[in-house]
């Protein structure tokens, strides 16, 4: 087979780099796509059961807390021009290689806890939309759990995430989203609802700003995603020009979508029945617009979520593919299925994982909150390694953020990843045990690796995005 790179499509060493395919337009779905996903549907309850009518207002400060960071992502990316993300600023920025595995093994985990929330969203529309009585024990998990299966069969049998399906995945989440909003302005129009709900407060025993404040945490995970953007930018045309306007566009369509679909949802479902159940927006459907096919709906949020979770197991599965392969993790871990060149031993690692999950924590509120906890502390890593990256001067030009910003990305995002922020204990008790493996599975291999000679923990962050598709986080 012929060479048919030119010198343009390689690199200084001569390796081939990735095709540039993408322009504004597709980037835009992409990340619009990313960030779109199971957060939205599946909590909009229970952050109405911390604070009430204001449902609206932390999805307001998570937007805002995001955009900050995402102007920290967008001097990383203009800057260095690569995939691998958080691992590969981490790696610039301190050069120890602990935490860049550190790093990248809370992006994996964060992958897995992300995915069961979808498995157990998944689940409650299931047995919505097909009657089943299930209650919230044994009947969801077990629906969790072949769902799950079901994800690792297509993850083993091959699935690779191409742009064109993206845009079609984009228009089928964003699809629900909008019939929300539409049934909330025709609800409006009619005189039907209350719009009066969206200034009131509820937070119960605890004071508003505490409300608020954990409420926040929740909502941030449907505002992530985002991040992921930087691993295509060396597949995007003239990145350095195009990253900031198309992302700072794409966070702000999400966030007026969001806000607009809690405002609805409010408005047309009281917050204390709003928070009962795991499908919200189902409720809304049926209280906004009696005569639309309900089953519909469900059938659209089942397909989010279940986009969501393969994508994200997709991503897990080949970060620990990737790790394995540069003996971070054990070497088996980075094996490759010989007849469907799929990573059977990481996909199966993952899933397990998954499955612990989905049976022991089980609870959508506890699983998007994870998720939310271990980017929060990957994204004040980012925020701070921009201010360290100062030094380091690219001879190309790069958006500069206002230095301020990260600094307030760094501490908000610190802070709402500590206890004062009103999570809860199984949030950190969760996080903590998907890193310890991660840890000890990572020591077990440098005591190995220094006993054979098979090398130390020195891995190339790039190399492993090489391997890692990106997808929706939510």
């Amino acid at each position: 087979m012929s060479d048919t790179t030119t010198a343009d499509d390689r690199t200084a060493d001569g390796r081939p780099t990735l095709k540039r395919v993408m322009g504004p337009g597709l980037l835009l779905l992409f990340i619009v796509g990313d960030v779109l996903g199971t957060g939205i549907y599946a909590l909009t309850g229970t952050v109405a059961a911390e604070v009430g009518g204001v449902v609206w207002l932390p999805f307001l400060v998570a937007f805002l807390v995001a955009l900050i960071t995402a102007f920290s992502y967008l001097e990383l990316v203009t800057k260095y021009p690569q995939a691998a993300g958080a691992a590969l600023y981490a790696h610039k920025a301190f050069g120890i290689h602990f935490v860049t595995f550190l790093v990248a093994f809370a992006v994996m985990s964060s992958g897995i806890t992300s995915a069961s929330t979808a498995a157990r969203a998944f689940s409650a529309n299931a047995a919505e939309v097909f009657g089943l009585d299930l209650g919230e024990g044994i009947g969801i998990t077990l629906i969790g759990l072949g769902f799950m299966t079901l994800v690792a069969l297509v993850n083993h049998r091959g699935v690779g995430e191409s742009v064109k399906a993206n845009v079609v995945l984009t228009c089928v989440e964003l699809s629900g989203l909008l019939i929300i909003i539409g049934i909330g302005v025709w609800a409006l129009g009619i005189g039907d609802g209350d719009f009066s709900r969206v200034t009131e407060f509820d937070t119960g025993d605890k004071s508003v700003l505490t409300g608020v404040i954990a409420a926040t945490g929740l909502a941030f995970f449907a505002m992530v995603g985002f991040e992921d953007s930087v691993n295509m930018a060396e597949e995007c045309k003239e990145p350095r020009r195009i990253f900031p306007k198309v992302l700072l566009l794409g966070l702000g369509i999400t966030g007026v979508i969001y806000v607009l679909v809690s405002v609805s949802a409010i408005a047309l479902v009281p917050a204390d029945q709003l928070s009962e159940g795991e499908t919200p927006l189902l409720q809304v459907v049926e209280a906004g617009a009696p005569g639309f096919p309900v089953g519909l709906f469900g059938v659209i949020t089942m397909f989010a979520v279940a986009n969501t979770a393969l994508i994200n197991m997709l991503m897990a599965s080949r970060l620990v593919y990737g790790l394995g392969r540069e003996r971070v993790l054990p070497p088996l871990l980075g094996r490759v299925h010989q007849k469907r060149r799929t990573p059977t031993t990481a996909i199966l690692f993952t899933t397990a994982l998954a499955f612990g999950l989905i049976t022991f924590v089980g609870g959508v509120p506890a699983l998007g909150g994870t998720t939310a906890l271990l980017l929060l502390i990957v994204f004040t890593v980012v925020n701070v390694a921009v201010l360290v990256l100062r030094r380091d001067h690219v001879d190309a030009d790069h958006f500069r953020t206002p230095t301020f910003l990260p600094v307030v990305g760094a501490l908000a995002c610190g802070f709402l990843a500590t206890p004062w922020a009103g999570r809860p204990a199984e949030q950190y008790r969760v996080a903590g045990i998907l890193l310890a493996i991660g840890v000890v599975l990572w020591g077990v291999t440098v005591l190995v690796n220094r006993r054979t000679g098979g090398g130390g923990p020195g891995f190339d962050p790039i190399s492993l995005a090489g391997d890692r598709p990106s997808g929706p986080r939510n």
